[in-house]
């Protein structure tokens, strides 16, 4: 079963961006569910051995706190006997395991993972088989509509296979893999899927606005709405969304507001091992908009460490 969410909003997973800080601060303005950034399932295998050993857990290797809860994982990687194996051990700590078939990066697909499953119905078949059968948490999926514009119905065969599986619920990406994220994203065939599928639908795809999630929602009849890229240095997203939705109102944030959050984010990170150059990207991400932004920028790329970061940030302050 799946748990209940607080929102009909949810923070998408993105590699670098979805660390445990954003993901708390998305969390406490409303976020109805969280997702880890995708984990490689060898990795996972691997790490385990090692953390073994040294008495130590898989939390040390994939950071979260129990504030984010319901949170969910994302893995991906094709290898069955891995994909078992990873599940079982992240299934004691997540309360959802999600499986990635929509990352359309290079070093992915190549490795037949991510979006180049689509294709791949037997082996994907296959997976969710495995992934159904190693673990009582359930399961969820998210796809990208196809590979290529030609196979862009690739999403209709994946989604029955994955409700005859048991997969509990499809986050669809209206995209092909071979778009990335260029162009629009087709919401009719979120529509669509929500038509065809039995399954709880989430949509996702070019939601900057509150305005955005509803006409989504209004216009697809999806469950459910995850912000990827508009989240970005904005957590403020989802309140505003959890109000329009309700009031067809919601408080706008300026951008000391922007700035007052990044401090709060740069607080949580302070509690997990978050690369610099992670910190650093999220710092951009938060002054996008600001006015003389991109001379703040040049400076973040150029600083060293969290005390310049902060001096920086700081003197944005007073501009």
């Amino acid at each position: 079963m799946l748990p209940k969410f607080s929102s009909r909003a949810f923070l998408a997973p993105m590699a670098g961006v979805s660390d445990p800080a954003l993901r708390l601060q998305c969390k406490k303005m409303g976020a109805g569910l969280v997702v880890t950034e995708f984990t490689n399932i060898h990795s996972i295998v691997s790490k385990e051995n090692q953390l073994k050993e040294n008495m130590q857990t898989i939390q040390e290797f994939i950071e979260y706190s129990d504030q984010e809860r319901p949170l969910s994982i994302q893995l991906f990687g094709s290898d069955l006997i891995a994909l078992e194996k990873a599940a079982k051990i992240v299934e004691p700590y997540f309360d959802i395991i999600d499986y990635n078939m929509g990352c359309p990066a290079p070093h992915i697909t190549q490795q037949m993972a991510g979006g180049a499953l689509l294709q791949e119905v037997n082996l994907t078949q296959q997976i969710f088989n495995t992934l159904v059968n190693a673990v009582k948490k359930p399961v969820t999926l998210k796809i990208r509509s196809g590979v290529t514009h030609a196979s862009r119905f690739l999403f209709r065969d994946i989604a029955e296979i994955a409700e005859d599986e048991g997969i509990q619920m499809i986050t669809l990406h209206p995209r092909t893999v071979s778009q990335g994220y260029s162009g629009n994203a087709d919401w009719e065939m979120i529509k669509e899927l929500k038509e065809i599928s039995n399954l709880p639908i989430v949509g996702n795809g070019d939601i900057v606005t509150p305005e955005d999630a509803k006409t989504m929602i209004d216009e697809t009849g999806c469950d459910y709405v995850m912000v990827g890229r508009g989240a970005m240095g904005n957590p403020f997203l989802f309140e505003q969304i959890n109000d329009y939705l309700k009031t067809n109102s919601y408080r706008e944030y300026s951008f000391k507001d922007r700035l007052d959050s990044f401090f709060d984010y740069l607080y949580l990170a302070s509690q997990y091992k978050i690369k610099f150059v992670n910190i650093k990207n999220q710092a951009m991400r938060f002054t996008k908009g600001m006015y003389c932004g991109s001379k703040f920028r040049s400076k973040i790329t150029n600083s060293k460490n969290i005390e310049e970061l902060k001096k920086i940030m700081n003197d944005a302050y007073t501009k």
